[in-house]
Parts: structure tokens; sequence; C-alpha cells
């Protein structure tokens, strides 16, 4: 199971999440996101967070030299692909990798990345790339759940994120816009419900399909 914050800007708002439940945060190395966070900026803030908790670098058609440095000076455990990254990608950064993908483009993603990559599934949105706060399809996106291993994003919020994890079946959920007070500003309490609401929801899966687990 991965409960991911994502947009992280804040050290008070990192500490927040992980206290709640977070089980990984995104830091977003993307200049053009209202979002973007110094790759030193986001290494002051990794070196006080708990080392259990997942630190997930988004990347937005960067070249794979510029992303090893970012992770090696941030501290990354996870980097996260945004943009149109081939799965050469994989080797040339030799990094673990969530693979950014939408509706549209998920079967051509599924065919040509390898089947052990998790995919994060996004709304389509080539300008903003993500945190738009636009859900996906959930019926669909609950049909490449059942392909691969599936982080959703897009749009979830406190209020909606447990009957998109009842639809979808995933084996994550990221939020970024839907707790926030302002772009990079969090608010701790949807934060609060999000996390728990998401939570008790895989609990729910759980006790309902227990060879999923969480």
């Amino acid at each position: 199971m991965v409960l991911k914050v994502c947009g992280i800007t804040r050290l008070t708002d990192a500490l927040h999440a992980t206290r709640e439940g977070a089980t990984a945060l995104g830091f977003i190395f993307w200049p053009r996101s209202p979002r973007y966070v110094r790759p030193e900026r986001a290494a002051e803030i990794i070196a006080e967070l708990p080392s259990a908790v997942t630190k997930v670098g988004v990347f937005v058609n960067e070249p794979p030299d510029s992303i090893r440095a970012v992770v090696a000076q941030a501290g990354i455990d996870v980097v996260q692909l945004h943009g149109d990254e081939p799965p050469a990608y994989l080797d040339a950064i030799n990094h673990p990798i969530f693979r950014s993908v939408t509706i549209a483009d998920a079967a051509d993603v599924i065919k040509a990345w390898p089947s052990g990559t998790p995919l994060l599934l996004d709304a389509a949105d080539r300008e903003r790339r993500g945190g738009t706060g636009t859900p996906v399809d959930w019926s669909r996106a609950a049909d490449v759940a059942k392909q691969r291993r599936v982080i959703l994003a897009g749009g979830l919020t406190p209020e909606n994120v447990s009957e998109a994890i009842a639809t979808v079946n995933p084996y994550g959920v990221d939020v970024s816009s839907g707790v926030e007070a302002s772009p990079g500003v969090k608010d701790f309490a949807k934060v609060t419900r999000f996390l728990a609401n998401a939570r008790a929801a895989f609990e729910r899966r759980a006790r309902l399909q227990p060879d999923r687990g969480l």
C-alpha cells in the first residue's frame, strides 16, 4: 500500500503528513510546476524525515544525468517520471521508478515498460502534467489496475478517496491539490482526513480481499 502526499515544499507539511500515516512524500523538481522545490531545499526537508518514508522525486523530461544528480543531492528513494521518457531511462537512471501514465497511453506503456514498474495513473494535461485536480475515469482505471500495480492520482480528495479505492482497486493513492490550502502549501486537516479515509478503505479491502493485503 502506498499513501503518497505529493508537492511537498515545507518541512512542517512533510512532518505532519508522516505523523498522520503517509508512506511516501513527493518532491517536484520540474521548474514549471507551482509546487517546484529546489533540490537543496528538498535535501534539507528529507534529512528530517523518518527513513521508513519513501521519498519520491518527480521529473518531467529531464536528462538522465540531471536526474541522477538530483537524486544523489536530495536523497531520493524513487524517481517518478512524469513526462515522455522512454523505457531506456530504466537503465540510464538505475533507480526505482514510478512511471506516470494517463488512461489514453496506459496500454502503450504497459507494452513497453517491464511488468515490475509501478504505474502512477494521473489525468492528462501536457502543460501542467500533474496536480490539476482533475480525476481520471475510475472505471477505466480499474481495468488498468487489473494489469499492473497502479498508484491512483488525479483529483483525489478526502471526500472521494474511499470510493476511488473501492472502485479502482489500486495498489496506492497519490494526492496533491486535493489537500492544499494553496499550491505547495498543505491543509493539515485535509491531509489528516485524506490519509485516515484512504487507510480505512485499504483496510476494508484487505478484509474483503485478504489475498491482496495492504
